[in-house]
C-alpha cells in the first residue's frame, strides 16, 4: 500500500494594526504552535515576538513598487508548505479579508485541496481610528462608514467619487498616502467642501504613531511638511473634529495592562449523601 500523504493546514491570521495587545487569543495560540509563519510587511515586530523560536519565518512583504514575492508565488508557497505536512500561519497586518488579498490566497488553497482556517484581526480602520481618538461613526456627524483603497496607478484614480463625497459619512482610505493630493483634488472637484476635515495617521497603534489633521484643501501640504511615511491610514469626515478632545493614546507610553491579583479559585467540595 502507498503511504497516505501527509498534509498540513494553513491558518490565515489577522495580526491587527500593530499593537500586540490587539491580537486575538486564537492568533497568539497559533503563532506559538506554528511550524512556519509567512508574514507581511505590515506585521509589527512586537506581534512577531509571539512566534515560536522553533518556527521558520518567511518574509513575503509587499511595499509600493517593491515586492519580495509576487502574489502568485506566495499562493504557491502556502500550498507547498502545507503539502509538506506543516502547520502554516499566514500572518497579515490588520484583517486578512479587508484589502489583504486573503480571499485570493484561500481560493488557491481550496483549489489544491489544502485545509485552511481564517482568524479575523482588528482591521486598520477600527484599530487606527480608535488609537487616534476618531470614532468611525457618531450620531452627530456620521451615520455610515466606507472603506476604500487609495492605491493609485500611474497617478490616476478610478474611485467612485460621487459616493465618497456624500455628507454625514466617514471615508477611510487604505494605502492612500502616495495619491493623497489627487484624492483631495478629486473630492473637492466632485462637490466635497474644501474645509472638510481629514486626518492621516502614520503607524497607528504603535510607538511611532503620528496624527496629522487638516482639511481637503491644505492636507497635502501638511502631510508633506510632517514627512509622513507609509503605512498610513486616511480618515475623511466631520468625525475628525473629535480627535483633539478624544485622543487618548500616548505613543511614548504605549498601552499597558493593569495587573490585578489572581482570583482565588473556589474550592469544590464533594458532597456525599448518607
Amino acid at each position: 500500500m502507498k503511504p497516505t500523504p501527509v498534509c498540513g493546514k494553513v491558518y490565515l491570521v489577522g495580526g491587527g494594526p500593530g499593537d500586540p495587545e490587539l491580537l486575538t487569543l486564537r492568533a497568539v495560540r497559533l503563532l506559538e504552535k506554528a511550524d512556519v509563519v509567512v508574514y507581511d510587511h505590515l506585521v509589527s515586530s512586537a506581534v512577531l515576538d509571539f512566534v515560536s523560536t522553533t518556527a521558520e519565518r518567511i518574509y513575503a512583504g509587499k511595499r509600493r513598487n517593491e515586492h519580495t514575492m509576487r502574489q502568485e508565488q506566495i499562493n504557491a508557497l502556502l500550498v507547498k508548505l502545507a503539502q509538506e505536512g506543516k502547520q502554516v500561519v499566514r500572518l497579515k497586518g490588520g484583517d486578512p479579508f479587508i484589502f489583504g488579498r486573503g480571499g485570493e490566497e484561500l481560493q488557491t488553497l481550496a483549489a489544491q485541496g489544502v485545509a485552511f482556517e481564517v482568524v479575523p484581526g482588528v482591521t486598520a480602520a477600527s484599530g487606527v481610528s480608535s488609537y487616534a481618538g476618531i470614532p468611525l461613526t457618531h450620531r452627530d456627524y456620521a451615520q455610515s462608514c466606507i472603506f476604500v483603497t487609495g492605491h493609485l496607478k500611474d497617478g490616476t484614480a478610478d474611485l467612485d467619487w460621487p459616493s465618497l463625497v456624500r455628507p454625514r459619512q466617514t471615508v477611510v482610505i487604505y494605502m492612500g498616502l502616495g495619491g493623497l493630493p489627487e484624492i483631495c483634488r478629486q473630492m473637492i472637484l466632485h462637490g466635497a467642501p474644501k474645509d472638510l476635515p481629514i486626518a492621516v495617521v502614520q503607524d497607528g497603534s504603535i510607538a511611532t504613531q503620528k496624527v496629522v489633521t487638516g482639511t481637503l484643501s491644505d492636507m497635502p501640504e501638511r502631510v508633506a511638511a510632517a514627512k509622513l511615511k507609509s503605512p498610513c491610514l486616511t480618515l475623511i469626515g466631520e468625525v475628525v473634529k473629535l480627535h483633539d478632545s478624544l485622543a487618548w493614546f500616548n505613543p511614548a507610553q504605549g498601552t499597558t495592562v493593569e495587573q490585578k491579583p489572581a482570583k482565588k479559585r473556589r474550592r469544590e467540595t464533594e458532597v456525599v449523601s448518607a
